[in-house]
């Protein structure tokens, strides 16, 4: 801890890291290399502390700082996570499927793609399918459809998570087929 040595760690290849949620916070070092997996995805992923003492400790990454210019890691934070404990996370949303609408010539909105989920660690999704298979032109979907009993997701149930949307082509090749069916009445 201290500022002489977060720098000789941060010379050293190391990451200085501190470890939250127990009851006292715990400081310890990882090699940079070791972060790749971790960081540089949309995922979000359990992480396995193992301390030289031998002891396991399972976390979520919960902060991580950069260098503002070199762009390498000076910081990371971990928030424990218990068996019986229920933990906060955003989890990402997955699209499944290809729309109706979107074949037609609509504009598929995918406004929310992570979304704020509350669970016991054992039922945290790694991610949230919504399948947009059927979703016609200017339909939508609403959280209240994604419900679940395993986790809470703290939003309202009238959040869109898709969205076809009428484009100016598919506005126009719908009335282009309204005159058609019109004329052949």
């Amino acid at each position: 801890m201290g500022k002489v040595a977060t720098k000789a760690l941060r010379n050293a290849g190391k990451v200085p890291c501190v470890l939250y949620g127990g009851e006292k916070p715990l400081h310890f070092a990882a090699d940079e290399t070791e972060f790749k997996g971790l960081v540089y995805t949309p995922n979000v992923y359990t992480a396995s502390i193992e301390l030289e003492s031998g002891e396991k400790l399972e976390a979520v990454l919960q902060d991580i700082q950069f260098h503002p210019v070199s762009d390498r890691i000076n910081h990371v934070d971990f928030f424990q996570l218990f068996k019986d404990k229920e933990v906060t996370m955003n989890i990402p949303v997955k699209l499944v499927g290809n729309s109706i609408g979107v074949r037609a010539g609509g504009i598929l909105r995918f406004p929310n793609r992570k979304l704020k989920v509350k669970a016991l660690p054992a039922n945290l999704p790694d991610v949230i399918s919504v399948d947009i298979t059927k979703l016609k032109l200017g339909e939508k979907i609403e959280l209240a459809s994604l419900r679940n009993k395993e986790y809470t997701i703290l939003h309202p149930d009238n959040l869109i998570v898709a969205q076809v949307r009428m484009s100016r082509t598919a506005v126009a090749g719908a009335e282009g087929a309204e005159e058609e069916e019109e004329a052949t009445e």
